[in-house]
């Protein structure tokens, strides 16, 4: 209960980060925004993980699972999110929702090839929605886009697809990756190595934006910070971090196909939030909901048991047989 809840709240505190940080990539640069999300993340984690014990909690986690988590920090919070939010600035956090749900069907292929998991029917057919989903949603944009150009000579915004398919497809791939390493690493299910993991991940992956920012080429934009795009950052930093620290404490409390499930519920909210921060900056229209809700529910297809299902309908004979073919790797 408490871990479906707090999947729950990390749902919509990460669609809360992505349409406020939609208002800061108007204006402002991506590496700052990533630099904002990752250095406000850590006193928030340090803040939650006190009462727990810092130093205790941390002597739990061994070399093996620091490097684990190190490896996912860098992975999901530095690439993936950099990815994320370059892709959100090319074509809207609408558009961008649907593709990361792949990340979902990398995670299940990962899953079968190192954790040995199980191929089943409910899976196949939650993969083809979540791919079918961002094709209707793109299809929609395009004809919604072309509706509105008679009406407008300069469209209110108008989506790079090739930059933000490209971006959106690399943070699903890091995003896919991610969950797999912090499930290998966690050394136990409680509350604390849950916070543990994610300041360990946050500090891997604020040492590696450091060294990015000491780059040369990345100092006249640290020089000249449009500040308004900085305040919606430092919104979406502290959503984002609260979003992250919500992520880990369920996961480490309720099945990892549950929580995951959970937390697609994030695309219906960032339409909504899309809708009230960011009418003029984004593309809506009933297609695009069709393709968001069809993602979603393949997400929720990928992730439900077999056997719950034919047990929960009461089903037998050829159909129950069907449902329950499962294949495995190894």
């Amino acid at each position: 209960m408490i871990g479906g809840l707090l999947a729950l709240l990390s749902a919509v505190t990460f669609a809360f980060a992505n349409a406020t940080a939609r208002r800061g990539v108007l204006t402002g640069s991506v590496l700052q925004a990533v630099a904002i999300s990752c250095f406000l993340a850590l006193p928030l984690f340090l803040v939650a993980l006190a009462p727990f014990g810092i130093g205790e909690t941390l002597r739990a986690f061994d070399s093996r699972s620091v490097l684990l988590l190190a490896m996912a920090g860098v992975i999901h919070f530095a690439a993936a999110r950099y990815a994320n939010y370059r892709a959100v600035k090319a074509m809207g956090a609408n558009l961008v929702g649907p593709v990361q749900n792949y990340s979902l069907v990398i995670t299940l292929v990962l899953a079968v090839l190192w954790l040995g998991e199980a191929v089943t029917v409910l899976r196949i057919v939650g993969v083809i929605m979540i791919v079918v989903g961002p094709l209707m949603a793109r299809r929609a944009a395009r004809g919604a886009a072309a509706q509105s150009a008679p009406e407008a000579a300069v469209p209110a915004f108008t989506p790079n697809y090739r930059e933000g398919y490209f971006y959106a497809s690399l943070c699903a791939l890091g995003y896919g990756i991610s969950p797999i390493l912090i499930g290998m690493a966690l050394p136990a299910k409680t509350l604390a190595n849950g916070v543990a993991a994610g300041f360990i991940s946050h500090l891997a992956a604020t040492a590696v934006v450091v060294l990015a920012m000491l780059m040369p080429s990345q100092w006249p934009g640290l020089r000249f910070m449009d500040w308004r795009a900085t305040r919606w950052f430092v919104v979406s930093g502290v959503s984002v971090s609260l979003s992250q620290m919500f992520r880990y404490m369920a996961f480490a409390l309720a099945p990892i196909a549950v929580a995951t499930a959970i937390l697609q519920l994030h695309l219906v909210f960032r339409v909504h939030l899309s809708a009230v921060l960011n009418r003029d900056h984004e593309i809506f229209g009933g297609g695009l909901v069709v393709g968001t809700l069809v993602s979603l529910a393949g997400a929720v297809v990928l992730t439900v048991d077999a056997v719950t299902v034919i047990q929960a309908l009461s089903l037998s004979g050829g159909l129950a047989d069907i449902l329950g073919w499962s294949w495995r790797f190894r």
